[in-house]
């Protein structure tokens, strides 16, 4: 039983852990479905996370709190649309700036604002998303195995958890059942012949990147108002990267892309629960070992386990009118 108990901790820290992983891979979905290759998501994570600890800090409402984070990490979005799209720049260059100018800017406003060396005000329960217990979850308590299951991993995280995983179904939907995804796919794998339909191919990519930055502005949210109690420097620590790795992984598709995180971060919840744990026939391991771990296997799987990924054949390159 207690092997199971441990499991079952195992899983439930999978959950919490792969939310913001999993709201930024759907958030990269939808632009590099488009067309729209984008390596800022760690930065829109953040500038989120920030906004959101900030605003909730002030403001004490976790509601301000998002939507402060909506409509900065969108923002971002929106710049880095204008750049490749309008303006058809590098969308790599553009990506990476974003990614600069949040983890630098949010440590400037965080000490000026705080003065708490770029960290934000500690965070009541007013002003964060916190756990829900679900309609039987205390009843089923102890009932065995099932009820135990319902209590600990069903029940009992926030809002923006069950959130998360309602996005998979609702993108899935929008991607393969509507009017809207159709164009989007097309737009990323022939926007020429999209273009000659009539639909603009710059306003759906548009489109597209805010999507990206509406989810990221919820996983930057996650991380500050549900994870933990405020914002601290650098609190992404390279989940929009792994999130990119999952996209990949997952061969640009909602459903795999929600298992990939999954997968991701269970490697992350089995690091945390392993530190400090003797191996058999190894000893104690240095705790740098099962931080890394997590890093090391992403590199390993999508080197040796997904086989050929082919992105959509439109990613990456501007899109010229003909005349």
């Amino acid at each position: 039983m207690d092997y199971f108990n441990t499991l079952v901790v195992i899983l439930d820290s999978t959950i919490r852990l792969s939310i913001p992983l999993l709201l930024a891979c759907l958030a990269g979905l939808y632009s590099e479905r488009a067309g729209i290759f984008d390596i800022g998501l760690e930065g829109k994570m953040l500038a989120g996370a920030f906004a959101g600890a900030a605003a909730a800090a002030v403001s004490g409402s976790a509601w301000i709190g998002l939507s402060a984070a909506l409509l900065v990490s969108t923002f971002l979005a929106l710049v880095h649309g204008f750049a490749s799209i309008t303006h058809r720049g590098n969308q790599i260059v553009s990506g990476v700036a974003i990614n600069f100018i949040a983890a630098g800017s949010t440590i400037i406003l965080g000490q000026a604002w705080f003065s708490q060396g770029g960290r934000t005000p500690s965070l009541g329960a007013d002003a964060r998303f916190t756990a829900i217990t679900l309609p039987g979850a205390e009843a089923l308590r102890d009932v065995p195995i099932v009820g135990y299951l319902y209590y600990e991993l069903v029940s009992g995280h926030s809002a923006l958890v069950y959130f998360a995983f309602a996005m998979v179904a609702f993108t899935w939907w929008v991607l393969f059942r509507t009017r809207f995804g159709l164009r989007l796919r097309a737009v990323g794998e022939n926007p020429a012949a999209v273009d000659t339909a009539g639909v603009s191919v710059a306003w759906l990519r548009y489109r597209a990147v805010i999507c990206t930055g509406i989810l990221c502005g919820f996983a930057g949210t996650y991380l500050a108002l549900a994870q933990n109690a405020g914002f601290v420097k650098d609190m992404t620590a390279g989940k929009g990267f792994i999130a990119l790795a999952a996209l990949i992984f997952a061969k640009w598709r909602p459903v795999p892309a929600m298992f990939a995180c999954l997968l991701f971060g269970f490697l992350d919840a089995l690091s945390i629960r392993m530190q400090g744990t003797p191996l058999p026939l190894v000893g104690r391991v240095p705790a740098q070992f099962f931080q890394a771990l997590p890093y090391v296997l992403t590199v390993v799987l999508l080197a040796g386990f997904i086989g050929r990924a082919i992105p959509p054949r439109a990613g990456g390159v501007p899109y010229v009118k003909e005349r």
